[in-house]
């Protein structure tokens, strides 16, 4: 059973976002927040697998919420999945650079939003297409270059593979691409979490983007 904090402001959307994730039976609701202070110490108490989290609400915002959250050295374990009705360029980064392991739009559809909940709680990272071309655009960005330092000391087929979790891809789809095993994509991605000082790989994502080793075209 995948255990789940909501934090949402509006009471009414709460008991939908519960009505929707639980749905399948897989997905257990073990916690509700109004507000970014009561999500962290809701989630301190629970210790859930997976937190879907809104970006604007009163008192502590989403992405400081986010932030606690991934730093906290006694929840290693917990993914949150950022749900918002804001695609800006810099809502998203933002909440990426926070530690979110997951970025999607309130109008996503149950079943993807579930699926997503899933992917969080295994460890895959969660971003819908609108969003990530939202990523690609903000690394175009000068400012979001990465210290090129980091991507040239990686081996060439962890380049590949790095490129691969920036398409979004999970490591089975990544081993199938790249004639590997999952278990041996598995293991790339947990090295390149090491070097590149990432927290989860929606974060892997964000340097592969920033890094040109994704064409935003595609």
């Amino acid at each position: 059973m995948i255990r789940v904090v909501i934090a949402e402001d509006e009471t009414l959307l709460r008991s939908g976002l519960r009505a929707l994730v639980e749905h399948d039976g897989d997905i257990e609701v073990v916690a509700e927040a109004e507000h970014g202070g009561a999500a962290v110490a809701k989630v301190r108490q629970t210790r859930p697998d997976v937190v879907l989290m809104d970006v604007r609400m009163p008192g502590l915002d989403g992405i400081t919420a986010t932030q606690l959250i991934s730093e906290d050295p006694d929840l290693p374990d917990v993914g949150v999945l950022v749900l918002t009705t804001f695609a800006e360029d810099e809502t998203v980064v933002e909440a990426l650079r926070a530690g979110a392991a997951g970025y999607l739009l309130k109008d996503v559809d149950p079943g993807e939003l579930r699926r997503a909940v899933r992917g969080v709680a295994a460890g895959d990272p969660a971003l819908s297409p609108s969003v990530a071309a939202t990523v690609m655009r903000a690394a175009a960005h000068p400012r979001a270059a990465v210290d090129p330092g980091l991507v040239s000391g990686l081996a060439p087929r962890e380049v590949e593979v790095l490129a691969e979790v920036g398409r979004g891809l999970n490591n089975a789809e990544i081993g199938e691409r790249l004639f590997i095993s999952p278990a041996t994509a598995r293991t790339y991605v947990s090295r390149l979490l090491a070097k590149l000082d990432a927290r989860d790989r929606a974060q892997l994502v964000v340097i592969a983007h920033r890094a040109g080793l994704v064409d935003a075209s595609q």
